[in-house]
């Protein structure tokens, strides 16, 4: 028995729960420490590649769930330990003002946290779901699940924006409570039972993890498509812990307001997975290789104007950051797609080995970009203005969208037509 669409739904509201907390850690607690604790953009970025590097452990989860299965356990057991980082993360806001060394250590093991939880939680129910769900609905699936991870995103990052004006750490502590207990809450009763009433997985031969490991690794497809993930996500996350200080610093946005910018940011990646799943499985239009492309493109042209903006008005500052998001979608959901597809051909019961190998590149690609990113601004603000710092390090990011671009027509030339045809359910 797979996965029943209600079944499929029900596991996305545990992406929604995992979008909602990390939206808080990334974008929100990293613009109190740039702007109104005023630390260098640098501190978050290293605290936030922390989280991803502890991500690399996803390959590990992914064989785990693969051997022994109760992927569920996993699952909850990722949920309850991200939301406990967060909760630490933001317990560390005030403690920088009284005591900078304090505030630090418990920062550094939040972080540590809400790493170990993303993997975990993440990488086994993405295993889940690629070995539970049917051949012809796994892309689908993808679609659905991330979807409203991002809508998880968008709402938690505007609602909380709305409700963080006044600001207060106290104001904060109590927001993030709510929102973590809520997701733990959620995340229990979405998995309860399902594993038990699907075949999850297969048994694959017992063997060490590194040899495990090494026969993915062998897999030419899977090798090239994990250089891509890490290329491509280099370039997807380097804006994401220098938007919110860009126009707090640049166009004096609130707390509120620039949480609420990520917000919309947001919302327009919702949007651009929309479209590309209704275009592409409702009506098949484009190969998924078309759809990864014409997002690379559509974000460079988006973070091109982005990074002139800063000196020449504010007013398109919000509608070029949910283009951004638009193309940004567009490309995520296609790779995803693919993915997805890709995680079951191979060799048999190593879909979770798989899926934690994209995984892990996935999480080094956003820790290395978002402190690349964080570094350079740092660095150019001490040799330029500071509009002028930030656009150079959107105009990078361009740069790197378009090598993407270029690389994703050249290694899913071959598996276009096969992951393309995967999104049509029924066939």
């Amino acid at each position: 028995m797979t996965l029943s669409w209600l079944a499929i739904v029900r596991l996305g509201l545990v992406q929604m729960a995992l979008g909602a907390i990390v939206v808080l850690t990334t974008s929100t607690l990293n613009r109190l420490m740039v702007v109104e604790l005023a630390l260098p953009a640098v501190l978050p970025g290293l605290l936030v590649a922390l989280h991803y590097g502890i991500q690399i452990t996803r390959p590990n989860w992914g064989f785990i769930s693969d051997q022994g299965g109760h992927r569920t356990r996993w699952i909850i057991a990722g949920m309850v330990a991200l939301a406990g980082g967060a909760l630490l993360a933001s317990a560390a806001i005030p403690l920088f003002e009284t005591s900078f060394t304090t505030g630090l250590a418990v920062s550094i093991v939040a972080y540590a946290l809400i790493g170990i939880g993303v993997g975990a939680s993440g990488t086994s129910l993405l295993a889940l779901l690629a070995t539970a769900t049917a051949p012809h609905r796994r892309a689908a699936a993808a679609t659905i699940t991330w979807l409203m991870m991002i809508f998880g995103i968008a709402v938690t990052a505007g609602v909380v924006g709305s409700m963080l004006d006044p600001y207060s750490h106290a104001l904060l502590l109590r927001i993030v409570l709510v929102v973590t207990l809520g997701a733990v809450v959620m995340t229990c009763l979405a998995v309860w039972g399902i594993e038990a009433r699907v075949v999850a997985r297969a048994e694959p031969e017992p063997m060490p993890f590194r040899e495990g490991l090494a026969e993915i690794w062998a897999e030419t497809r899977a090798r090239n498509f994990t250089i891509f993930v890490f290329l491509s996500m280099t370039a997807y996350f380097m804006q994401e812990l220098i938007l919110e200080p860009y126009a707090g610093l640049v166009f004096a946005f609130t707390p509120g307001q620039s949480t609420s910018l990520s917000g919309a940011q947001n919302g327009g990646v919702f949007v651009g997975m929309l479209v590309v799943g209704i275009a592409a499985t409702g009506f098949r239009i484009g190969h998924l290789r078309h759809w990864v492309v014409a997002g690379c493109v559509g974000s460079a042209f988006a973070l091109t104007i982005i990074s002139v903006i800063g000196i020449l008005s504010i007013a398109v500052l919000t509608p070029a950051v949910v283009l951004l998001g638009f193309f940004n979608g567009m490309f995520a959901v296609a790779a995803i797609g693919s993915m997805m597809a890709l995680a079951s051909q191979g060799r048999d019961a190593r879909e979770g080995t798989r899926m934690g190998l994209w995984g892990a590149a996935q999480a080094i690609a956003a820790g290395f970009g978002g402190l690349v990113g964080a570094a350079l601004v740092d660095v150019l603000r001490h040799l330029t203005d500071t509009a002028p710092a930030f656009g150079a390090v959107f105009i990078l990011e361009a740069v790197l969208f378009i090598a993407a671009a270029l690389m994703a027509m050249r290694i899913m030339e071959n598996t276009a037509t096969r992951s393309s045809a995967a999104m049509v359910p029924g066939e």
